[in-house]
């Protein structure tokens, strides 16, 4: 009757993510079954080391593939010595957010790219005094000369799948060193709790390898891609015959808001994916709205199947790759659907 659970929560950097387990007599099947935990908030940047302690309410129960068994991960929010909400914790105010537009019923699919560094912090297999070849055949490559760290994303995958992670697929990214994860449809708040997860596991297997996980938006400056998170989005009205009506009215919401979804789109408020949106290497510039039909440069991008199908989704290629994932299908919840910032 003995189980592990792992709890995982967000630090105070908002990117990066900690850990620790307690020792249960019995298995939680729901989240609410375990106790509300505490921590060192003086050594995450979540507190003063005066009044340190802070709460661990869990929120989301996932099977552990790492221990397997009856044993379980555990997500959890993180909260204030009052009780309410750390800086770093964006969920209750996006699980807030959720459930106003319940009806809609929002989905969300996230394209997780990240970078595989070695031990010293250099791109994982690129030479050490140089580079690779410029970018061109590594794209869902294959070959010991193409692609870099496939057994790490292979086992990032299947563990991902035991967790009952909504994984969607998987492929070698522009830059060597450099991959992609899907995750979705997700319904609402699913979309923040299942991607935070994944980039816990993902952080772990590559610990497991000896290799670390980089989800900064430009790990390479020069001519390498940077590394996204491009948030695919639709309500049931977008995916119901003649929802292009609705994708067109919701990106022209998002034409007038534009500075504070870059505000919210990496837990810099901006200056993080300063660095990656360019207007160069298949990323839009932060400065200007843009959108189009299978146009990877621009800021929303709507898949040439929908354009044809007159139906479906758009895309959303501005979040970086270390965004919080709450924050931003709030700001797009709030934006597209609540309509909240033109009043």
């Amino acid at each position: 009757n003995i189980v592990q659970v792992m709890y995982v929560w967000i630090d105070g950097t908002g990117e990066f993510l900690r850990c620790k387990t307690k020792t249960l007599d019995f298995e939680p099947k729901k989240p609410e079954e375990c106790p509300v935990w505490n921590f060192d908030g003086s050594s995450t940047g979540q507190a003063e080391g005066s009044n340190s302690d802070v709460y661990l309410k869990p929120v989301r129960l996932f099977p552990d593939p790492f221990r397997r068994g009856n044993n379980k991960l555990l997500l959890c929010e993180t909260l204030k010595y009052n009780k309410f909400p750390t800086e770093s914790n964006n969920r209750s105010t996006c699980n807030a957010a959720m459930q106003k537009a319940k009806a809609e019923i929002p989905w969300f699919g996230t394209e997780q790219e990240y970078t595989l560094l070695d031990e010293d912090g250099h791109p994982f297999g690129w030479p050490k005094n140089g580079f690779p070849g410029p970018q061109g055949p590594y794209y869902c490559g294959v070959g010991a000369n193409k692609v870099y760290g496939r057994d790490i994303v292979e086992a990032h995958y299947k563990a991902c799948i035991f967790a009952g992670i909504q994984i969607a697929g998987t492929n070698a990214e522009v830059m060597p060193a450099q991959w992609e994860y899907q995750v979705g449809p997700c319904e609402g708040i699913e979309m923040g709790d299942q991607l935070w997860m994944s980039r816990f596991i993902l952080h772990r297997v590559a610990e497991d390898f000896g290799v670390t996980v980089s989800l900064d938006p430009k790990p390479i400056a020069g001519d390498w891609n940077g590394a996204g998170a491009h948030t695919n989005f639709s309500t049931e009205n977008m995916r119901k015959e003649g929802g292009i009506k609705y994708i067109e009215e919701a990106i022209e919401r998002l034409s007038t808001q534009h500075a504070r979804h870059i505000a919210a789109y990496d837990p810099n408020e901006g200056r993080d994916n300063e660095r990656r949106l360019t207007g160069r290497l298949e990323a839009s510039s932060i400065h200007d709205f843009s959108a189009g039909v299978a146009n990877r440069g621009a800021s929303i991008r709507i898949p040439r199947s929908v354009g044809e199908e007159g139906c479906g989704y758009f895309e959303d290629r501005r979040p970086s790759s270390n965004c919080d994932p709450y924050a931003v299908t709030e700001v797009l919840v709030r934006t597209c659907i609540l309509n909240e910032f033109s009043k």
